[in-house]
């Protein structure tokens, strides 16, 4: 993951230490990257083994390796762009990919070059024809890990036990001796464009005895850790003191190396984000070293063992209204649909809304809580029939708040409404759950008003045994609006998604890109600069699931998976949140009728080309529709879709008592967010 890389003290010590060595030509040096070695410096020690890592590729995927534990082989080469030793590697690569891949040998690039850019990588991978991933490893703790000196350098690892088992140029018979077991060929040494890895030096190694716990782990820790690892917090331990971080020291290694905590999914290189959560470039850098050279206690005080951290009761100050979601008993096997509490709106008057969060018991029980506002009067209780959100929570998130000067309308009386998904956890246990809402002060109200919706595909069909099968929907913005956050939820078998907008004028941009979506975490993403979205934009989200043996959580790789409830089954949802640019707390325009009108449309319609082919067509309209006469009547125009207009006459047939097909208005409910 190319993530910024400054020039930290250690760095220029590393830096001055190898000013002396040669350069060749094609090595850039730069503030983020020290001199190269020279070629005749011999090649660094390689590893026995090699350490699990994730890492995301030039455009934008991640690929984590232990996944790969069932090939037979796995060979990385390293890759430079613009390096001819790089160009002829990746040509021979192509060679021993088509004879190997077809018996499950995985291939890959790995890129340690902190001074090679993402679009300089991509512009490598066209030139060269390169078909296996590139993956970025800027801040090389894989290259230097591995044991990495050279471009072009390849390593043959045996999954069974992680094993480097060769180490050298491309080698056809190091490969077939993993694969066929037979002995061992010997590694060998190559001539090619160094790679400079200062943070492999003895001076470096020195240097990380002497980072500093008191003044460098422990501030690093308590900024971005100690808030779900304190006592009362998310976290199953607590970070109160040096002893417990140095006991959990391995663990942290690893976690940072896969990129899995701090939970922080999307890719730095896609956007800008408020309350970041990830750690820098230089904090992973300093982290690991520290780790690496014995996790050392050195001098001054344990500022985590100072201050004794709690989780807060509420962590936004008391709420003006606790809400008591009625309680259930969750039972401790077995599963349970979708439970829907209401309890009594106590408002007397209506207020706006500009916070909100869950105070959640049983942690390990509650999945998720949605929420809306039934309307007093009104006898529609589906959720269908909600008005807007009132709190939810979802695991690592647990509050939203507002924009200042933003908020949202809550009428008065009615029936505050709940959906609740509850897990099963091996023994049986008490839900009693709250819900804490902060208001505008009576008599103020916000300028403007926040909406919220859920970008949906109801239709998606998961084929068996498919590791990277893509689903795409869209929504039509009918009117200027202003995009504030995103949340991404899929089930197990999700592991990726993004967000596009797609302009007028055929700009297409990529806002949020979320390499390995994580089941485990939710977070709202809030963009640091809301996203303008011109009229008549398409906001386009792409999911990737992984429904075969190699995803661990996959509850069951050889069944197709279809949209549902349930955990085991699958989700492509994506809640927005956003506010129409000409709409005032005063002068209210709600457009979202018309932002539904094409939410069906957004489903199916997989090419963009705002109508929807027979091949697009699933679900019920694929049972009702789907064939070439059915499908030619409906086509007015005869112009081989079927558009918005031919859509809604389709819709209005399927309407008629006896026929039964999903509408946009029965599509799920945003939650506060995520689901």
């Amino acid at each position: 993951m190319k993530r910024p890389i400054t020039l930290t003290a250690i760095g220029l010590v590393l830096a001055l230490g190898v000013a002396s060595c040669a350069q060749p030509s094609d090595v850039v040096a730069t503030a983020d990257v020290a001199v190269a070695p020279a070629a005749s410096e011999p090649m660094a020690q390689v590893a026995a083994r090699v350490d699990n890592f994730r890492l995301v590729t030039a455009d934008g995927f991640a690929k984590e390796l232990y996944r790969l534990k069932d090939a037979p082989a796995v060979v990385m080469v390293m890759h430079a762009a613009g390096s001819a030793d790089s160009a002829k590697a990746a040509a021979n690569l192509e060679t021993l990919k088509a004879a190997w891949a077809p018996k499950g040998v995985e291939f890959m690039m790995v890129n340690s070059n902190p001074h090679d850019t993402r679009d300089a990588i991509l512009a490598d991978i066209a030139k060269n024809h390169i078909s296996v991933p590139v993956l970025e490893d800027n801040l090389q703790l894989v290259g230097g890990q591995i044991g990495a000196s050279r471009v072009g350098q390849a390593f043959v690892i045996d999954p069974k036990s992680w094993k480097v088992a060769y180490s050298g140029p491309l080698n056809a018979d190091a490969i077939a001796a993993v694969v066929e077991g037979k002995p061992a060929v010997a590694s060998a040494a190559l001539a090619t464009q160094p790679i400079a890895f200062p943070g492999r030096s003895a001076s470096a190694k020195a240097a990380a005895t002497k980072i500093s716990y008191s003044d460098t782990i422990a501030p690093m820790l308590e900024e971005k850790c100690v808030a779900c690892h304190q006592e009362g917090g998310i976290a199953p331990f607590a970070f109160d003191n040096y002893e417990k971080v140095k006991q959990f020291s391995g663990m942290i290694r690893e976690a940072v190396r896969t990129d899995r905590m701090p939970p922080w999914d999307v890719d730095p290189m896609v956007g800008k984000f408020k309350d970041d959560k990830s750690l820098s470039g230089d904090q992973i850098k300093t982290l690991v070293s520290w780790v690496e050279a014995g996790a050392p206690r050195g001098e001054g005080e344990d500022k985590l063992a100072k201050v004794h951290h709690v989780a807060p009761e509420w962590p936004l100050g008391k709420p003006d209204l606790i809400v008591d979601i009625p309680k259930y008993t969750i039972p401790a096997t077995g599963y349970v649909d979708y439970q829907y509490p209401t309890t009594p709106n106590p408002l007397k008057e209506g207020k706006w809304l500009k916070a909100a969060t869950a105070k959640v018991s049983q942690r390990q029980g509650v999945h998720h809580i949605l929420s809306g506002v039934i309307p007093a009067g009104q006898t529609t209780k589906g959720m269908q029939a909600w008005g807007g959100s009132v709190g939810g929570y979802t695991v690592g998130m647990e509050s939203t708040v507002a924009p200042k000067g933003i908020g949202s309308w809550v009428p008065a009386g009615g029936d505050f409404a709940y959906q609740m998904h509850y897990t099963p956890f091996g023994k049986e246990a008490v839900s009693a759950e709250q819900i804490g809402l902060y208001f505008y002060k009576d008599g103020e109200m916000p300028d403007l008003v926040m909406r919220e919706t859920p970008l949906v595909d109801q239709f998606i069909e998961i084929p068996a045994n498919d590791g990277a099968h893509k689903e795409i929907a869209y929504f039509n913005f009918p009117k200027d609006a202003i995009l504030h956050t995103a949340v991404v939820h899929a089930h197990y078998r999700g592991t990726y998604s993004k967000l596009e907008i797609l302009d007028p004028s055929g700009k297409r941009e990529t806002i949020l890109n979320v390499p390995f979506y994580d089941f485990n975490w939710q977070r709202m993403y809030e963009f640091d600069q809301p996203i303008n979205i011109k009229a008549g934009s398409k906001v386009i989200a792409t999911y990737i699931y992984d429904n075969s043996k190699r995803n661990p959580a996959n509850p069951n790789p050889n069944e197709k998976i279809v949209w549902g409830d349930q955990s085991f089954e699958e989700m492509f949802y994506t809640s927005l949140r956003y506010r129409w640019a000409d709409e005032t707390a005063k002068d209210q325009k709600n457009y979202d009728q018309l932002l539904n009108k094409t939410r069906l449309m957004g489903m199916l319609d997989d090419n963009l080309d705002d109508k929807v082919q027979m091949s697009e067509l699933r679900g019920p309209f694929k049972d009702r529709i789907g064939n070439p006469m059915a499908f030619a009547f409906v086509d007015k125009n005869k112009d081989g879709g079927i558009d918005q207009t031919e859509f809604e006459a389709v819709m209005s047939q399927m309407r008629k008592p006896g026929a039964a097909a999903p509408s946009a208005s029965a599509a799920p409910k945003p939650p506060m967010g995520g689901q």
